[in-house]
């Protein structure tokens, strides 16, 4: 049924502008100061800085926590505020802090921190890991927030005494209105895995006053929300003059790699930074498989030469940033708890850009030579990375999916397949022919896990259907499902930040 009512063009005529509040669901606040952070030498003691200055409360957001150097170091830093009577929330994941040592855990304790774990492995829900908290948040007081890609451990601190360089990223210092925002993600995710935030602990949006002039977004994703793959595939599709990337894990989708070539064709200045060497190794082929396609559409691509690059910053046109957690990759967009800060700021932009640039500087660059790619420079001899950590199932398992998009174009001929794609196809078509082989020469070896994986699945859907089946759920369990399905989420994401920006 048609309509004469025209649509409602936003202040300013800006469609871009109203393209991107639709992409990510989440609304710009005003009144911001926004600095941006780089490497973890000035990350971490702005963020020692706001912990000892807590008088309410301190929310600390970790995907890893290790129990070394620089572990200690926060750790100390919260036990002193718990001790001193401030509420001390940690958040970490458990998959990105498997291996910790539990002693650090019950020190903070037992100085009245309250810590959790996000989504421990359980046996009733087999594939349940999947879904990770990613994020690397501070937020004191309801005055100041950070944002960043870094965690807590030594490597993203370095080490001056052995000459060890810290990893490369790229962090923001909130404060204002905005910090709202990051709370309310933060209570979001705390309330998963236990009772919620006590009503009344938080600072109300109402009553955190101006702190600058800058207008941001705080989008705070969820598993199947997709907020940030929606706005990057905006923000790719309205580039006009520059897109220039910085991401640790690429291992973007088809439909990704589309827009950044379409833009690329159409001349816009599209540029990718990652790393030279990488902490997962395997990732690394999977990345650099699709890196033909972009070259042949004229993206240019370059490798960071120093320790690993970390980073995950977009800067577009002069006018549009991101920082964050979110890596260009389907686990990052689809399946964790991410926090990024988005801003339309030509000021924050051009510092944005003079950070990739300088970044540059320590890059090589990717070009095509015949049918192989190769460096404009050599590369160093060893790409070993020091302090290399555990915890990057997810990312693993984004490049498992693209290794299974892959093979599965070849064989069902939706797309064209890249030549670069051919390590992905030829590995694909080994793997499936010795598991054929495996198969018809010992049929009992390879049916047992199968039997036990089906077993496995069926028992835990079994016992959801009885817990399902309960009348009330016991006091302290869950309030909010995880992973939370994409048309709940949304509905209830939208809800909740309507009610906190009161």
């Amino acid at each position: 049924m048609g309509t004469d009512r025209a649509p409602q063009q936003p202040p300013g005529g800006d469609w871009l502008e109203l393209a991107v509040s639709r992409a990510a669901g989440a609304p710009p606040v005003e009144g911001n100061r926004l600095l941006l952070l780089r490497d973890g030498p000035a990350n971490f003691p702005a963020w020692l800085e706001a912990i000892a200055s807590a008088r309410k409360y301190v929310y600390f957001e970790m995907y890893i926590f290790r129990n070394d150097r620089t572990g200690r170091m926060f750790a100390d830093a919260l036990a002193a505020k718990a001790r001193q009577g401030v509420t001390v929330r940690l958040l970490h994941d458990w998959l990105g802090c498997f291996g910790v040592s539990g002693k650090i855990w019950r020190q903070l304790r037992e100085a009245g921190v309250e810590v959790r774990a996000f989504n421990p492995f359980h046996v009733t829900s087999p594939f349940g890991w999947v879904s990770r908290d990613h994020r690397k948040t501070v937020s004191v007081d309801g005055r100041v927030s950070f944002v960043s890609g870094l965690c807590v451990a030594d490597p993203w601190a370095g080490d001056p005494e052995q000459a060890t360089p810290p990893w490369r990223d790229t962090g923001v210092q909130l404060e204002g209105p905005a910090v709202a925002d990051v709370e309310h993600a933060f209570s979001r995710a705390w309330q998963t895995v236990g009772p919620p935030i006590p009503d009344g602990e938080r600072v109300p949006r109402a009553e955190m006053a101006a702190s600058g002039k800058t207008r941001l977004r705080v989008i705070g994703d969820e598993p199947g929300t997709v907020g940030l793959l929606r706005l990057d595939q905006t923000v790719a599709g309205a580039a006009r003059e520059t897109l220039w990337l910085t991401d640790a894990y690429f291992a973007a989708p088809p439909a990704y790699v589309q827009a950044l070539r379409a833009s690329a064709k159409d001349g816009v200045d599209v540029r990718l930074l990652i790393p030279g060497s990488s902490d997962i190794p395997a990732l690394q082929p999977v990345s650099r498989a699709g890196f033909r396609s972009l070259l042949d559409a004229g993206i240019r691509i370059f490798e960071w030469r120093g320790p690993m690059l970390h980073a995950k910053t977009a800067v577009s046109d002069g006018r549009w940033s991101r920082v964050g957690s979110t890596n260009l990759n389907v686990a990052s967009w689809l399946g964790n708890y991410e926090l990024d800060v988005v801003l339309d700021d030509a000021p924050f932009a051009e510092q944005m850009e003079q950070m990739f640039l300088q970044d540059l500087e320590n890059s090589t660059e990717l070009v095509l030579a015949g049918r192989r790619m190769r460096s404009l420079e050599p590369r160093p001899r060893t790409t070993r990375i020091p302090g290399r950590l555990r915890g990057s199932a997810g990312r693993a398992a984004a490049g498992a999916l693209r290794v299974g998009n892959t093979v599965g174009a070849a064989l069902t001929a939706r797309r064209i397949v890249e030549g670069g794609e051919k390590r992905m196809v030829l590995v694909g078509g080994l793997v499936l022919l010795a598991l054929a082989i495996l198969w018809a020469i010992f049929p009992r070896l390879v049916a047992i896990p199968v039997v036990a994986l089906l077993g496995w699945v069926g028992l835990a859907l079994l016992w959801r259907a009885f817990r399902l089946g309960r009348p009330q759920r016991p006091k302290g369990e869950r309030v909010l499902p995880a992973p939370p399905s994409g048309a709940s989420t949304t509905a209830q994401t939208s809800v909740e930040r309507a009610d906190v920006q009161g």
